[in-house]
């Protein structure tokens, strides 16, 4: 059955298994939506610290206006534990673990053994490809990724991604429910490494960890050009609307000069391995490609949390479509 009219988010359970940064900013995004929310770690920390962490994302959602009720609302329909039973009630679960096939294939296990031959199970990795994890769970057919964007709950990315043996059907009814999450999803029919986003990411990393690395620019440099040109018309525009605006008819003869002068090395840049021999973890540590005093790394969090409320307002008025569900599963 599908989210319509007459189906409303807080007739769908759904559990989400790992509850660190991400997988609590994905917990407080399905609260807002209006579904009762299933949040299971075996972790003990996790568990201890996850309630507050949700709660303060909440408080974070109503100063941004986000929130149709009061905090209190929304934490009632939360449930944290350690019990993978309570997840039989659900009609997706999502794995938000650590990045490490063996672990997400114990988690399989026991979402599999709790919940019914109908459940959706969904990953969130952006690493692993979705048709070496689908192995892992005994109705591989109703297994696919829903990759998120930190915060969860303020970004309109949300990327749908089918492994070699999901039914389409499944993948099509989430990414029609996810419009109901306040996203504007996209839905990947072929499994492939990274996915959309990495691939488009990495490759703009490589490129400028290349050029730095040849002494082209520095990174400052970069950073504003693409803060001040990509970042003014990417949230509008995209990709290929932006070819489209820019006008096709000089497209081959640029295409063409350029392509053979841009980096296409398989190896990990040399400024990037350097990071990695130092033990470098940027705002997290305060040493990466910039140097952080103790503060700055909170501030630069806070500052993402803004601008991510200020950013979904701005993509509020330009949406890419309107979105009406219509099927049933």
């Amino acid at each position: 059955m599908l989210m319509t009219n007459k189906m409303h988010p807080e007739e769908i359970s759904i559990g989400v298994v790992g509850i660190g940064l991400m997988g609590s900013s994905i917990a407080v995004a399905l609260l807002v939506s209006g579904h009762p929310v299933v949040a299971i770690t075996p972790l003990s920390e996790e568990l201890k610290e996850a309630p507050q962490r949700i709660k303060q994302q909440l408080l974070h959602c109503d100063e941004a206006g986000l929130l149709c009720h009061p905090v209190g609302h929304y934490l009632k329909k939360l449930t944290v534990s350690d019990n993978y039973n309570y997840l039989d009630c659900c009609r997706i679960v999502l794995e938000c673990v650590i990045e490490q096939p063996k672990i997400k294939k114990e988690v399989y296990a026991k979402i599999s053994s709790a919940v019914s031959s109908t459940t959706i199970i969904a990953s969130n990795t952006s690493a692993i490809p979705i048709s070496i994890l689908q192995n892992y769970v005994p109705c591989p057919e109703r297994f696919l990724g829903i990759h998120w964007a930190e915060p969860a709950y303020m970004t309109r990315f949300l990327e749908i991604t089918c492994g070699d043996q999901t039914q389409i059907r499944y993948a099509d009814w989430v990414y029609e429910v996810a419009h109901f999450w306040g996203k504007e999803p996209t839905l990947l029919k072929k499994d492939i490494r990274g996915f959309v986003t990495n691939r488009l990411m990495y490759a703009v990393y490589r490129e400028a960890l290349s050029l730095a690395d040849r002494g082209v620019a520095t990174i400052e440099d970069m950073d504003k050009a693409f803060r001040y040109d990509a970042g003014s018309w990417m949230t509008l525009m995209g990709v290929f609307r932006r070819m489209d605006y820019m006008g096709l008819e000089n497209m081959l003869e640029t295409l063409k000069n350029i392509l053979p002068q841009l980096d296409n090395s398989e190896s990990v840049p040399l400024m990037m391995q350097r990071m990695i021999d130092m033990q470098a973890k940027g705002t997290q540590t305060g040493q990466g490609f910039y140097e952080y005093n103790s503060c700055e790394g909170q501030e630069w969090q806070a500052a993402f949390a803004c601008f991510n409320k200020d950013i979904d307002r701005l993509a509020e008025k330009y949406p890419s479509k309107k979105f009406v569900a219509n099927k049933d599963l």
